[in-house]
Parts: structure tokens; sequence; C-alpha cells
């Protein structure tokens, strides 16, 4: 890399290969569309190579460009290292942070725990993805990421945070009211709540497969606190986990050594993050808060 390059051409670059067009690499800098578009002409002068090429989708990085981008993203990270050996890590956990999460684990789990993190780091911004979706950590869709499953490619570094139990709900006045579960086949003439099928991004949340292939979903939601609301108003049977369903105690759990499902919680960092402070004291809330609520995550 030349010796003259500018560090605001590569912040360019990296903000261009991360959010995929000008216009959005521009706003995520803070400058006009047209500076990033300058920037990058005037890295290609430098290197004296192609590094954008115009796609039917719009613009792309050539291959040049994407090893330059790679090679930009160390010297980012080397440089946010370097701030926090010398000034302390605790001191620079500071500005925002994007966790990107499942819903029910997002807004039922993370989000009542949060201020715990906010009095430790009060200059910490935490921007909380709530959704049932793959997060892209390589396009900073998050900093953070808790996750079902953990990739298997690319540059993320990933850890197992803990499994939890699903189990089988309805409420008291439903299972008062309709004919009697005694075994799996009388689910058939039962309503059920779940995802939206063709929404379903993660196969993990695809629970009434294993609960019985006879059954299908009369109440589909994207959002698992939808489900568990509609289940407690006595809409019908619904797959909850554990933790979500444990405070209502007007739940009721089904067939419950017939129906005794587990998933597994993975915390996900980009391998160019995970030593920044702010990365690192946020991911080690994450891990010890779900080491702390373990009880309430498995049955008993």
């Amino acid at each position: 890399m030349p010796n003259d390059t500018n560090w605001d051409h590569l912040r360019s670059l990296l903000a261009f290969a991360r959010a995929g067009t000008f216009t959005a690499a521009a706003k995520t800098l803070g400058v006009k569309h047209s500076t990033v578009s300058r920037h990058l002409s005037d890295l290609e002068q430098q290197i004296r190579s192609k590094i954008v090429y115009r796609d039917v989708d719009g613009p792309k990085l050539t291959l040049a460009g994407e090893r330059l981008a790679v090679s930009a993203e160390l010297m980012e990270t080397h440089f946010r290292q370097a701030q926090d050996d010398i000034a302390g890590r605790d001191s620079l956990v500071s500005g925002a942070v994007r966790i990107g999460a499942p819903d029910g684990f997002g807004a039922m789990f993370l989000a009542p725990r949060l201020s715990d993190l906010a009095d430790r780091f009060p200059s910490l911004e935490v921007q909380l993805v709530a959704m049932p979706r793959v997060f892209n950590l390589t396009n900073r869709e998050a900093d953070i990421a808790v996750s079902l499953t953990l990739p298997d490619h690319g540059r993320v570094i990933g850890r197992k945070l803990s499994d939890y139990s699903l189990g089988l709900y309805a409420s008291e006045e439903y299972i008062r009211k309709t004919r009697p579960i005694l075994k799996i086949s009388d689910l058939h003439d039962h309503r059920f709540v779940n995802y939206i099928e063709d929404l379903i991004a993660i196969n993990e949340l695809d629970y009434l497969e294993e609960v019985s292939k006879d059954v299908s979903a009369t109440f589909q939601s994207s959002s698992i606190i939808a489900q568990a609301n509609a289940t407690v108003s006595g809409f019908g049977l619904c797959v909850l986990p554990y933790f979500i369903a444990l405070p209502h105690s007007d739940l009721v759990r089904v067939l419950p050594c017939e129906i005794n499902l587990t998933r597994t919680w993975y915390v996900l960092t980009h391998e160019t993050q995970k030593d920044l402070g702010k990365i690192r004291a946020v991911s080690d809330f994450i891990v010890s808060i779900v080491q702390q609520a373990a009880p309430k995550l498995i049955f008993p």
C-alpha cells in the first residue's frame, strides 16, 4: 500500500465494502456520496488498479478492492486495539454496540438485564436488533450476534452460551374447554400457534415438525412474543422456551414426557472485532447473565 494513502480514503473503502452502495456508505460516514466515490477513485490512482466495477446491480468491489478492504480492516482493528491497550479497556467502553439476537432472547431475556451493563459503562450505547433472522457480521449488520447455530464459513468467532429447553404449552382455559390431550395423536384435533412458515429464516425455529407431522398452525407470527401472548389468551397450543413460559402461571405444559425440545445459543463476533474493548465488554456481559440464569433456561 502506498505510503501516502489517505486514511479517509480507506475509511470510505471500508464503508462501501460494508454498506454495498455509495449512498449508504456516505450516510455511515456523514459525507456526500460523491465524496465516497472520489475517495475510491483516488485510491485507484494510488494503487494503479481498479477497485470498483459497475455491475447490473450497481457498483461492486473488484478482487483488488476486496483485498485492499481486508488490509484496511486489519489496520482499523490494530489501531483500535492499540487505543485499548494505551488507555485501558474500561475507559474505552463507549460508543455504539449493535447486538443482533432472536426476539425471544433479545426482548424477553437480554433487554430486562441491560441496566447492569449501562451502570458499569455509562458511555456505552446499546442497539438491540431483536429479530428471528441470521445477522451478517462481515457486513456489520451487527457487532455481536446471538445465534442458534455456529457459522460454517467466514471470519466469525463463536462460543457456546447455553442450551435451553422448549416445551408445548397451552393456557388453563384452553385445556379446560377442549378435548383432553393424552398422547401425541390427540394433537391433531387442536389449534396451534407457530412461526409463519415461509418467513422462518432459521431452521432451528421450525418446531412443529418435531412435535407432530400431523398438525399445522392456524395462528402464525414472526414474533415469539406475539405467539406467547396468543397462547396465554387461550388461542391454542404453542412450543415456547421454558424461560418465556415460566413467568406465566396460567400456562400448562402439555405432554411433558413426550415433547421436550432443546436448542443452543451461541454468541458470535467478527474476528477483527473480538478484542476491541467495547465488543469484549458486551459479549462477556452476555455470557455472564446467561450463566447466572442457567436454572431458568433448562427444565428441572
